[in-house]
């Protein structure tokens, strides 16, 4: 089945996977949109799950296909409330109803600890609000990131603060995921050839930055898909002021593959495992 505003198939009844995918847990800006979550992503294959950012609203979208005892780690961008601060009703969960073996691998940008543990500092009266349940660890973005059958590389992207683009690469497809960026020829060479490019547009259809860039529209988005010759282009990372038939509009004018507007519990298959 295809959503009529996408041309993404929407597979959302999978129980034993054949093909790797894609589930949508968040796709909104920094202001949710009613119902909807903000970043958040969930990549599946045979051997492993793995969420990329974790924003407001995001743990209970997710575990609407995915209990986070399954999750094999967690890959944040930036260190934006609204692409990580979901790990505190995580770390809730994991504590007092669906204990791990082990503490779930979250993996930060440099300077992400910190940035982490202030925010729960008040919320422990002693020791690390974390200790024990999630694993903090700081990514090289120089290096590359192996998660079981995964790999995930990195590129520095035009934001306010920080930010880390990703290409996911996993049996059967490879991901790119441009976290909040101005247009950035980095960020396009990371996702160069993806079968999905996951490319924020919170700036609406054509929308303008005044002074300094950090975000883009969904024709700058389309731009760098056209560019870095992807698959299939997914929106994201939008606003309730954006309208998806117009998100939609603007990038088909510049991307001749498919277009699709992400959005909060869409499933998109991805290539064959074996």
């Amino acid at each position: 089945m295809t959503n009529a505003l996408n041309d993404a198939p929407d597979d959302r009844s999978t129980p034993a996977l054949s093909r790797a995918r894609l589930y949508i847990a968040g796709s909104s800006s920094a202001v949710p949109r009613p119902g909807r979550a903000n970043s958040g992503y969930l990549l599946q294959s045979h051997e492993c799950n793995i969420a990329i950012d974790f924003g407001s609203g995001v743990l209970s979208r997710m575990r609407e296909v995915l209990e986070p005892t399954q999750l094999d780690a967690i890959v944040i961008s930036h260190m934006h409330a609204d692409h990580f601060l979901d790990l505190v009703p995580l770390r809730y969960a994991l504590r007092y109803e669906m204990q791990r073996a082990e503490p779930l691998p979250v993996y930060l940008p440099p300077g992400g600890i910190a940035a982490a543990r202030a925010i729960g500092k008040p919320l422990k009266d002693e020791g690390d609000f974390y200790d024990g349940i999630l694993d903090l660890r700081e990514y090289d973005p120089q290096d590359a990131l192996v998660i079981r059958e995964c790999r995930v590389r990195f590129a520095k992207t035009v934001h306010y603060i920080p930010a880390y683009a990703m290409r996911i690469e996993m049996p059967g497809a490879a991901v790119g995921f441009s976290a909040d960026t101005a247009p950035c020829a980095p960020v396009v060479d990371l996702v160069c050839g993806a079968d999905v490019f996951l490319c924020e547009a919170s700036l609406g259809p054509s929308g303008r930055e005044r002074g300094e860039r950090g975000h883009s529209n969904a024709r700058e988005a389309a731009e760098m898909a056209r560019e870095a010759a992807v698959g299939h282009l997914m929106l994201t990372h939008y606003s309730a002021r954006s309208n998806p038939i117009d998100l939609r509009a603007a990038a088909a004018a510049v991307f001749e593959g498919p277009v699709t507007v992400a959005d909060d519990g869409l499933t998109m298959p991805l290539g064959p495992l074996s």
